[in-house]
């Protein structure tokens, strides 16, 4: 049977396939708009079983808030041309709306949220990638169930976005700190906030990095003293590299090499412990200072502020002014 133009387009507006995928449908169901687009979301499932093994490393973030709630939603794609168009756009902030709306909690949550055109919103995202050819998936969800939230969609891109809570209405301080927090990427809110185990593997850092410059320091001191340029022998590549050149000799690599390993392990056995903990402290105070939301230095300060933690410019504002919570999400490699 001939397949009417306006039949082809009324497909194309309730599936988004290709105007030759539509007639190719409508062909095969005789004209049955209904079977012709079980036909289209069959065939696209297909697609989509077949590109789950490929990356995904585009997307959109999109965030929002309503009285009461706030939350953002990632759905991810293999290409920036997919992730800047209108459908994918659209299909991300219908998702959003129907988490909203249900105050969803996980993520598991909100995959089964069933949308508008009564597809589960993971399946859509299933049917969009089979229409589109490029691998699609729900990958990440937050939410805040509070008032006093702001939200920040970074530059209007919808790859990186915030959530801040503070304990008062205060949309002006809340704006400034989900923008410190798009651009400062805090680990927690404050010292107590850390995960254990981020402390115990940053401290374990600090310790063997103290170590290691213990170590070097005692070794460069010795090659000084036996007249031998550090800078010539900081490597094996190096010692090789800068024989060739005539710039070592073969006495002096030799040398160099004996005072580089006996002096290390002298050196590692008979480290001051006390001293070691000492400065590994000190590294972590540093490391608690850039990353604590609440400790680092604000970015969005006044001039006259000076150089001011986020925590201390929120008292300038309101001496009983706080953050109670944060969330951000971002596609982007950091």
């Amino acid at each position: 049977m001939a397949i009417s133009i306006d039949d082809i387009k009324k497909l194309r507006n309730m599936t988004g396939a290709g105007l030759g995928d539509c007639k190719k449908a409508l062909t095969e169901a005789n004209g049955d708009i209904e079977r012709a687009v079980e036909l289209v979301r069959e065939r696209g499932l297909a697609i989509a079983a077949k590109r789950s093994d490929r990356e995904t490393s585009n997307g959109c973030v999109l965030v929002k808030k309503v009285p009461g709630f706030a939350a953002m939603v990632a759905v991810k794609c293999e290409t920036d041309f997919v992730a800047n168009g209108q459908e994918f756009i659209q299909l991300t902030a219908d998702i959003l709306d129907a988490a909203i709306a249900a105050k969803a909690k996980s993520l598991d949550e909100v995959k089964v949220l069933k949308l508008a055109n009564g597809d589960d919103a993971e399946t859509a995202v299933m049917h969009r990638s089979g229409i589109t050819g490029e691998k699609m998936e729900i990958d990440g969800y937050n939410y805040l169930e509070a008032d006093n939230v702001e939200v920040y969609d970074h530059q209007g891109k919808h790859t990186l976005a915030t959530m801040v809570q503070l304990n008062q209405d205060n949309a002006d301080a809340g704006h400034k700190v989900a923008l410190q927090v798009a651009s400062m990427k805090p680990v927690a809110l404050d010292e107590a906030s850390v995960p254990q185990k981020v402390k115990d593997s940053e401290l374990e850092v600090a310790i063997q990095k103290t170590k290691d410059e213990q170590i070097e320091k005692a070794v460069v001191n010795a090659l000084k003293k036996a007249g031998v340029n550090p800078n010539l022998v900081d490597s094996d590549d190096h010692i090789e590299s800068n024989m060739a050149k005539g710039w070592l000799t073969q006495e002096d690599a030799d040398k160099a090499r004996e005072i580089k390993k006996t002096v290390a392990e002298e050196k590692a056995a008979n480290l001051n412990a006390d001293m070691i903990q000492n400065i590994a402290k000190g590294r972590m105070a540093k490391f608690f200072k850039e990353n604590c939301l609440v400790d680092q230095d604000f970015q969005f300060a006044d001039e006259s502020d000076g150089k001011i933690s986020v925590q201390d410019w929120l008292k300038k504002q309101d001496k009983d002014l706080k953050i109670v919570d944060y969330k951000r999400f971002t596609l982007v490699a950091e």
